[in-house]
Formats: C-alpha cells, structure tokens, sequence
C-alpha cells in the first residue's frame, strides 16, 4: 500500500507530518504497569499494556496531527497561527472550523445545543485502486477531550483536496492548551471489495482445536502473542 499525502507548497515544511500510529503511542500507557493487584483474584494480573490487541489496535494505521496549539478558555477556541499566502484558492487556514447543531440533532452524538467541531485538513490522501480511508477517533484515547466521529472515504478517488474530521467535545470543563502534533485522527487503508460471511457448525477437528486452544490459554499467559500474533512492519 502506497499512500501519499500532499500539502499546499506554502505548508510544505511547517505543517507536522502524518506520522505511523506506533509512533504516537500515549505516555500515560508508556507509564503504565504491566501488572497489578487484583482485590477479586487476590493476586497480581497483567493489565491491558500487555494485551496485544489493545496495543495493535492503537499502532494501527498513521495519524493525523493537529497543525498548531488551540487554546480551550470556558468554552472557546482560539490560536495564533500566522500562515503564509497560500498557493491554493479557498484552501483552509483555521485548524477549526465548525458544524452547526442542528446537522447532529437527533443522533447521539448530539449534546445539547453545542455545536460539533471540525478538524481541518490540510493534507490530502491517495491510496491505490480499490481501496478507501477508515477514520476513526484515536484507538483507546479516552484521554483526549472530544470524541471523533467515525468515516469511511473513498481515497483512491477523492483525493484532490483535504478530507476534513468532525469531531464532538466532550468534556465542557476542560480549560487549556490542545499541543500542535496531537493526534486528531487514526487512518487506515480498507479494501471495498465484498465481503462473503459463512456459518457453520465446528467440526470434529475444530472442536479439537477449540479444546487445545483454550486449555493452553488456562493454563498461562502469552498464547497468542507467541503462536498467533503476527509481526507487525508498518
């Protein structure tokens, strides 16, 4: 998969890059203990930094980044971000802009009267043939104070301007700086082609598998990190 992110040339060497997921893995599950006491099993247990799946989901894909500091301050937004003449008419200049409440009214993602944020972007994507771009909210990022609200672009075709990420604020009471660099937004590239579902009922062999599986899964940890996990190069 070659994907290929292009920018105004005005912006070329001060916007922050889409960086790979792994790269952006949050300090607070760099800090995190592998373990801890369980008052219900009464013993010591391995915490979700050492489950592979929650891991991978977050290195996942590339991120896009928040061009500049936004500073939240009861309620409103606001930065200093002094940009060049742009090469590109109507391109965007705000790291935000906004979508009015009443283009989420009715769905859960409404809260109220407020109105949805809307990261700008300012890279476009291409992606090969046949595939598109899944959006998501950053993987296990409860930390950050809005909520991504999740899509799926057709990237192989739409890629002459930016696809722009709305967003929903959650947390009203947060006062401060969001940095330049944040993550905004975890990408990753999708086939279209069509999906076939099968069901059935396990085999003889399935089943004998099933029980080897789940008897080695008792008996310790790292089953599937050792047998089963594939390595991860993007």
């Amino acid at each position: 998969m070659n994907i290929i992110f292009r920018c105004d040339p005005a912006l070329i060497d001060l916007l922050p890059r889409p960086v790979p997921a792994k790269a952006m893995l949050p300090d607070w599950l760099r800090r995190m203990a592998p373990r801890a006491e369980s008052a219900v099993h009464q013993r010591s247990i391995r915490t979700v930094k050492q489950c592979p799946p929650f891991v991978d989901a977050m290195t996942h894909g590339f991120m896009l980044l928040l061009p500049c500091d936004v500073t939240v301050k009861a309620g409103q937004f606001s930065w200093d971000w002094p940009l060049p003449a742009l090469t590109v008419p109507g391109h965007p200049r705000a790291p935000l802009s906004f979508h009015v409440p009443e283009q989420i009214a009715g769905s859960p993602l409404a809260h109220g009267g407020r109105s949805a944020l809307k990261f700008n972007s300012f890279w476009t994507v291409e992606l090969d043939a046949g595939w598109s771009l899944m959006a998501v909210h950053p993987v296990n990022r409860d930390d950050l104070p809005f909520r991504l609200v999740t899509g799926l672009v057709d990237a192989d075709r739409f890629n002459d301007v930016g696809i722009n990420f709305p967003a929903v604020w959650i947390d009203p009471a947060f006062d401060g700086v969001l940095p330049r660099g944040m993550p905004v937004a975890q990408c990753y590239p999708v086939p279209r082609e069509a999906m076939m579902l099968s069901c059935e009922a396990m085999s003889a062999e399935r089943v004998a598998a099933y029980d080897t599986v789940a008897t080695k899964i008792m008996a310790g940890p790292g089953v599937y990190r050792k047998g089963y996990r594939s390595k991860r190069v993007s």
